[in-house]
């Protein structure tokens, strides 16, 4: 069944290619689709395109149908197009000529365009929920580590004494940026573009403000064009907030990746949670944060897809955004997934708590000895020569305590102002 059959048969091949994988991806946004379907009726009831005794069969059949979904029984059968297809086919099924009603003030344009962006808006939850556990699992980590020490690093070069609760908080902190632009993506889009039709709006007297009230959109999205035009630029800014969760969960899965490394051994994985070699017998490889790490880098690639998909195409619906849903839903998963096997691993793994005691990790302090001296009165171009003199002739040395006090140092991390700021956002 197909939405805009007529009397011409397509051509099988032609079929095939075209509908390609979408019943597969469809199949996440059934529960959506009924959702809008729901919203629709009620309001066309309202508007006298239905009976209230229409209205009443059809949210019964409806409810049936969204509980098959709830209990993954719900499939797109051999020869139907998509999920929109689907609904109606099994409300004509149920309902005869009163499942047929459904469509009137819509096209596949607008109701796959709310599905999509109630599926989003879904997701876009369940992700701020995940990030919110990794978050907690960070400043766990960093209240617990604050005083432990470890070398920090420039160029991939021993630089100036850092520390693990600086380590891991500056990670919770990225998920705070990350978490801010995912906000401002989720508002863009929470707009309801129902109503919009084809993309040039309907003669029927819909009530758009009705369906936005009950789909829990925050306005309408009013344009109906603008609306459509939202199809492919709504994916580009979920391809980007995407993009920059896995940027903050790539890099810290290499510094895992290298940490836990023996020549560092700053950082250890339990070891269920390492895999081994088919050769070498004492091999604990960190194989799930090089996986996260590895998907991570593929989602770097995301806003460069959606953005080709979406080149040189003038205004209105496009076929071409049907592969959308293929390079997005895999992702959204994939970060999920991530998201999930960082928190759960971060949340076991062990700090090595002495790992300054190492001769070779003394140029860590030279700063440290710059600032003494500046602090006594001694030009800073001075006491940097003088110290880089020490270093030279060999004799640098270096005791006492590490005194850092300014926000965001090591003796002053600002966890509870990291927190409040991830709260204001959630």
């Amino acid at each position: 069944m197909k939405l805009w059959e007529k009397a011409t048969k397509i051509n099988s091949l032609i079929e095939s290619f075209t509908i390609g994988n979408d019943p597969d991806f469809d199949l996440q946004l059934a529960r959506f689709d009924v959702q809008g379907t729901l919203a629709h009726i009620k309001m066309l009831e309202s508007i006298g395109l239905l009976t209230s005794e229409e209205l009443a069969t059809l949210e019964i059949a409806l409810d049936e149908i969204l509980e098959t979904i709830k209990q993954n029984d719900f499939i797109i059968e051999p020869g139907v197009e998509d999920v929109h297809s689907q609904v109606e086919l099994l409300l004509t099924r149920i309902l005869g000529d009163t499942g047929k009603k459904i469509h009137a003030g819509r096209s596949r344009n607008d109701q796959v365009l709310v599905d999509l962006r109630l599926f989003f808006r879904s997701e876009l939850q369940e992700i701020t929920e995940l990030t919110k556990s990794l978050f907690k699992v960070l400043i766990t980590k960093s209240k617990q580590y604050q005083h432990v020490l470890m070398p920090g690093y420039t160029h991939t070069q021993v630089a100036m004494v850092s520390s693990f609760g600086l380590w891991f908080g500056a990670y919770a902190e990225s998920l705070v940026d990350d978490l801010n632009l995912l906000s401002s993506i989720y508002k863009i889009n929470n707009h309801n573009p129902l109503g919009s039709a084809a993309g040039y709006g309907s003669s029927f007297p819909l009530n758009r403000k009705m369906t936005t009230e009950l789909l829990g959109f925050q306005d309408l999205a009013y344009n109906a064009i603008h609306a459509q035009m939202g199809r492919g630029k709504n994916e580009q800014f979920l391809s980007f907030g995407l993009a920059g969760l896995g940027a903050t969960l790539g890099k810290l899965a290499s510094d895992v990746v290298l940490f836990s490394n023996e020549n560092f051994k700053f950082l250890k994985l339990p070891d269920e949670f390492t895999t081994g070699s088919s050769i070498m017998p004492h091999k604990k490889n960190p194989d799930v944060f090089e996986l996260i790490r590895a998907h991570c880098n593929l989602l770097q690639s995301l806003p460069g897809q959606v953005s080709q998909l979406n080149a040189n195409l003038i205004s209105g619906y496009h076929r071409d955004f049907q592969l959308l849903k293929e390079v997005l839903f895999p992702a959204l998963k994939n970060i999920k997934n991530c998201l999930k096997l960082a928190a759960h691993c971060l949340s076991e793994i062990k700090v090595n708590s002495d790992i300054l005691a190492d001769e070779k990790y003394k140029y860590l302090y030279t700063v440290e000895k710059v600032n003494e001296l500046v602090k006594t009165g001694v030009p800073f171009r001075e006491a940097y020569q003088k110290i880089s003199g020490e270093i030279e002739a060999g004799n640098f040395e270096f005791s006492g305590a590490i005194k850092h006090s300014h926000e965001g140092s090591i003796g002053n991390l600002c966890l509870e102002e990291i927190e409040r700021k991830m709260e204001r956002i959630i």
